[in-house]
């Protein structure tokens, strides 16, 4: 069989669609994979590093607004959904997919929009407990939705066609343990390992918290740091780091571009600070890792904090909203975490009992049953 996958911008998108592929490629061997991504976007890097191959289309984004600048660029952008609706029937027609699953991203409408034209069965996988646009034009062509959380049914016309599935989590989390991850990453047995990180490309604002948090750590502070900085941010964070903190390194810290080893850090860390995206949710709740959110305010209907409020309710996670707190307080909200042993595993139980711990095999069979 021939499946093909459409996603991208983020990795919470991509991982999903990763999930679901390394799945299905255990249980058929003999099944070819395809992924269709935008030229540029991160997506080109992280889907061929997992064996996959993936071919690019030139799209853009709409642009919230009305003024000139906001009419002409989406103007644009429809061009460019049109001619690229045009090329994924091409590379659809050459591949022969016997389904198309998208996990988000503005890529997947031209995308699934095209498959379900050619009569090929289409499904669209929708992590977050508010869908997106791309996902509410979506719903009404293709032939499944599949949605993260139970609450996210009532947001669709077509309640038959949506299934709650969980969101999937790839399946190197499974093949790693706490231990041997600790032992990979040169962590002592009681050194505690904190984990910060922002999205794939970044976050302005919880870069300059980070900038003056970690000139606040000596070495003392009785735990490790890695922090990932996104590629927007990387450079800059860096060069402040340098002038004002250029022991960071030898003081407990580790700066990196990009985390490509999630799985490994995720089960080696004792806490985690992030954002609120619903496929690191759905990591963090498998692995059951005490974390403390702060949700992007950048994000349509606010989607991130809804997110984050199920997960703070159940006891499995502490919010804080940009604004409300400065590096000092951050730092001394992490400490008291750490010191706290009862605290950090009644989170982990929280979170794990929020884990659909099943969600890549739901969405698997969901794709094979429709291609039957």
């Amino acid at each position: 069989m021939n499946f093909l996958f459409t996603c991208g911008g983020t990795a919470g998108h991509i991982n999903p669609a990763l999930a679901v592929a390394g799945r299905l490629r255990e249980l058929m061997p003999d099944a070819r994979f395809l992924f269709v991504g935008v030229n540029g976007k991160m997506e080109m890097d992280l889907v061929p590093r997992e064996g996959y191959e993936i071919r690019g289309l030139d799209m853009t984004y709409l642009k919230r607004g009305h003024d000139l600048e906001a009419l002409t660029h989406n103007l644009d952008t429809m061009k460019n959904v049109l001619r690229s609706q045009r090329e994924a029937k091409r590379i659809i027609r050459e591949f022969k997919p016997d389904a198309v699953i998208g996990t988000g991203g503005y890529v997947c409408f031209p995308v699934l929009e095209a498959a379900h034209e050619l009569h090929i069965p289409t499904l669209v996988h929708e992590s977050n407990a508010v869908p997106g646009l791309t996902t509410k034009l979506l719903a009404e062509r293709v032939d499944r939705v599949m949605v993260g959380f139970e609450e996210s049914r009532k947001h669709y016309r077509h309640a038959e066609r949506v299934l709650t599935t969980g969101t999937p989590v790839r399946g190197e989390f499974d093949r790693i343990s706490r231990e041997t991850a600790r032992s990979e990453l040169g962590l002592a047995p009681d050194e505690k390992l904190v984990v910060s990180v922002w999205g794939s490309l970044g976050a302005g604002h919880m870069n300059r918290i980070m900038s003056e948090l970690i000139p606040m750590l000596d070495g003392a502070q009785g735990f490790r740091l890695i922090h990932a900085a996104g590629s927007l941010y990387y450079k800059e964070l860096m060069e402040k780091l340098t002038a004002a903190a250029p022991e960071h390194a030898q003081n407990g810290v580790e700066v990196r571009e990009y985390i490509y080893d999630m799985p490994r850090l995720m089960a080696a860390a004792d806490l985690i600070l992030c954002r609120a995206g619903a496929s690191t949710i759905s990591e963090l709740c498998y692995m059951g890792k005490p974390v403390i959110m702060v949700p992007s305010p950048n994000v349509t209907n606010n989607h991130q904090e809804k997110n984050a409020r199920v997960l703070e309710a159940a006891g499995g996670s502490e919010v804080l909203l940009e604004g409300e707190f400065d590096a000092g307080s951050l730092l001394q909200r992490v400490i008291a975490l750490l010191d706290d042993g009862e605290k950090l595993r009644s989170m982990q139980e929280a979170m794990r009992a929020l884990s659909v711990r099943d969600a890549t095999d739901r969405i698997a069979e969901t794709i094979l049953g429709l291609c039957k």
